[in-house]
């Protein structure tokens, strides 16, 4: 058995986590030795009851190593522990970091140098427009887009840094067999095609209420900073905020409308010390001064206003908007392309200010548009 196979089998264990899995492997010495240890042994270890020392002992009875790598295997999935130099640093050094992280898709080292973009599930326009916007800026700009998949303001900083040709990273809280949302299916295709999505749990186990504030933890401690798009007063994004603060992190929030109950939480955490965004600018300019050896990329202007060359699916689809209001779905119909490329081109044409979205899906040109 490899140290990494032994990392998954207690990772596999239910009874413990994390920090239990590294208490027991400091004082046997290594993963393979935990294994190996019998429930006596076990049970003589400080904070070790003795339920917990026979479940331990008896991993190979409730726990179906082989079968999990061959799903690994079949999937193409790959494994990333705390010793691989892949592995987010900052994460590395949270108090209960994951134990080994399950990869789909691909990291780079450049991913150490990422900003988390949470918010609402039910977002309003106003909050999905200010995720694209600044979500494109920071990937633009050279810098990890990381988020949750979920819907709402998530799906639209995932699909905005793919816009803009950047990197994303999705950390779900369910197995990555078990996809949640499952709508979000494609999106994650496309995510793990120039990205990665990745989970710490079993691949077919199944999200419940308790797995998606714990990948939260993960979403806070990998980031160098953490924005808050959009968020009520009791959300899970409040949740991943105050677990950034917990691990030192720099929190960013969008301020609101304060008579809109969906901007509630962003206007609390800016009064408590949040710094307030209005632009991409404004969190690369702060991580600036924090973090070394910025990319030139970093420096590029990221609100520009003036029309960049347009590619041909970009031509294509403004040549499809018939009207002064079109539904997406004409647009896919009409332009004869992907949804995905339609999806694309309309974040990309959003930035260049030639595309505003409006609410049901539906889109206009500026130059169309009454009073743009």
């Amino acid at each position: 058995m490899t140290r990494t196979e032994a990392l998954l089998a207690l990772n596999l264990i239910p009874q413990i986590g994390p920090l239990r899995a590294r208490r027991l492997i400091a004082a046997c010495g290594s993963p393979e030795q935990v294994l190996a240890a019998s429930a006596a042994d076990l049970a003589g270890l400080e904070g070790v009851s003795p339920a917990l020392a026979q479940a331990v002992a008896g991993w190979q009875a409730h726990t179906d190593l082989e079968g999990e790598l061959a799903k690994i295997q079949e999937r193409g999935l790959t494994l990333l522990t705390g010793d691989d130099p892949l592995y987010p640093p900052l994460l590395r050094g949270i108090h209960d970091a994951p134990l080994l992280l399950y990869v789909w898709g691909r990291l780079e080292s450049r991913d150490h140098r990422a900003i988390g973009v949470v918010g609402s599930r039910r977002a309003t326009l106003y909050g999905l427009n200010a995720a694209k916007r600044l979500s494109y800026q920071i990937a633009y700009a050279g810098y990890t887009v990381i988020s949750g998949l979920a819907r709402g303001i998530d799906t639209a900083a995932h699909e905005a840094a793919l816009a803009a040709q950047g990197r994303t990273i999705a950390v779900i809280g369910s197995g990555l067999g078990r996809l949640y949302p499952p709508e979000n299916q494609a999106l994650a295709e496309r995510i793990a095609a120039n990205g990665a999505v990745l989970s710490e749990y079993a691949v077919e186990r199944i999200a419940d209420k308790q797995t998606f504030p714990y990948r939260n933890r993960v979403v806070a401690g990998w980031c160098s900073g953490l924005l808050v798009a959009e968020a009520p007063e009791r959300s899970g994004a409040l949740i991943t905020a105050q677990q950034a603060v917990e691990q030192g992190r720099t929190v960013y929030a969008v301020p609101g409308p304060i008579d809109k109950p969906g901007s509630a939480g962003c206007n609390r955490l800016i009064q408590q010390g949040a710094k307030l965004v209005m632009d991409g600018a404004d969190i690369l300019e702060d991580l600036g001064s924090l973090l070394p050896d910025p990319t030139p990329r970093a420096t590029t202007p990221v609100a520009s206003t003036a029309p960049a060359t347009l590619s041909l699916d970009e031509q294509i689809l403004l040549a499809a908007f018939s009207g002064t209001e079109v539904h997406i779905d004409s647009l896919i119909r009409d332009s004869g392309l992907t949804a995905a490329t339609v999806n694309v081109c309309l974040m990309r044409l959003e930035m260049k200010r030639l595309v505003r979205p409006l609410p049901g899906r539906y889109y206009t040109r500026y130059d169309t548009a009454s009073g743009a």
